[in-house]
């Protein structure tokens, strides 16, 4: 039997949009002729693969299994006619990823810095959020990629890559210096003490109240800052110790107002990791930038 593909990719793209108007505007052709070709597909193949509804399209048992088959093929097709004309079409594109404020800094920043020098005419738009609300954009399909600091809430809609590795450190400022003088404090000695550190809807916050529960120590949080970066300016005006990557310290030391306080229970270390939402297809600008971050 010879179908032509033109028939499939019609098909393709109707499924997805689940409409034939959004489908003949990205075919740029018109309603009538995407129909036609449907029906001599569903002629071609013997059975009904869409039924048109007050919602849109909705595909049949049949339809579903089509699809499930030829999406991979015809992405794999669109995969690589990018790859072909990758020159020219990195000449413009757009990419949004979203990422959390320790991610930009920790990572992310030096490899946006070559990204635009290496694609000027690719628009990037950076979306500064938490993890939780960045995995629903995600989801949402709102973003093409994020960078995220874990942990990250595992789900069958999303794949995650550990990139890097970083430790955090308890510190204060003056009006608890004689903090980091003596022995080691538990957990539950610094729990005694006021606590800066990002809120109750943070990968960070969910973090370290799993990390004091573990041993026994209550987690409260006396003032809580808006962003990562908010936090030194606070702990360094002495309205209470924190925890803060070892990366923010840089440019910080003691002299500067900040003092490491020594812990005795070693400080887990926490991955900032590429999210992903499962079975997306990427642009082109979005792949090339994903493969700067996982390189």
């Amino acid at each position: 039997m010879y179908v032509s593909y033109d028939y499939y990719r019609i098909f393709y793209y109707v499924a997805k949009c689940g409409s034939f108007t959004q489908a003949a505007n990205i075919l740029m052709s018109n309603q009538p002729n995407l129909t036609r070709a449907i029906k001599s597909l569903e002629a071609s193949l013997g059975c009904t693969l869409l039924e048109r509804s007050n919602k849109g399209v909705k595909l049949t048992d049949e339809g579903e299994k089509l699809y499930e088959d030829i999406s991979i093929a015809i992405e794999h097709i669109i995969a690589g006619e990018e790859r072909i004309t990758a020159n020219k079409t990195l000449q413009k594109g757009f990419v949004s990823i979203g990422a959390t404020e320790i991610a930009l800094r920790c990572l992310l920043l030096p490899i946006l810095n070559r990204y635009c020098s290496k694609y000027p005419g690719i628009r990037i738009k950076i979306v500064n959020i938490s993890t939780p609300q960045a995995l629903t954009m995600l989801k949402g399909g709102l973003i093409d990629l994020a960078v995220l600091t874990t942990p990250v809430d595992s789900s069958p809609e999303i794949t995650e890559k550990p990139i890097k590795d970083f430790s955090e450190a308890a510190v204060c400022g003056e009006a608890f210096r004689s903090l980091s003088k003596g022995d080691p404090l538990t957990l539950t000695q610094l729990s005694e003490y006021p606590i800066v550190s990002l809120g109750n809807k943070t990968s960070t916050y969910e973090f370290y109240q799993k990390f004091f529960a573990q041993y026994g120590a209550p987690f409260s949080v006396d003032i809580e800052a808006a962003t990562a970066d908010q936090l030194l300016p606070l702990i360094r005006h002495n309205l209470g110790i924190g925890f803060v990557p070892e990366d923010f310290l840089d440019g910080a030391a003691d002299g500067q107002g900040i003092y490491r306080i020594p812990v005795s229970t070693p400080m887990p270390k926490r991955s900032i990791s590429l999210v992903k939402k499962k079975g997306h297809t990427l642009s082109l600008p979005a792949r090339e930038l994903e493969k700067m971050i996982l390189e």
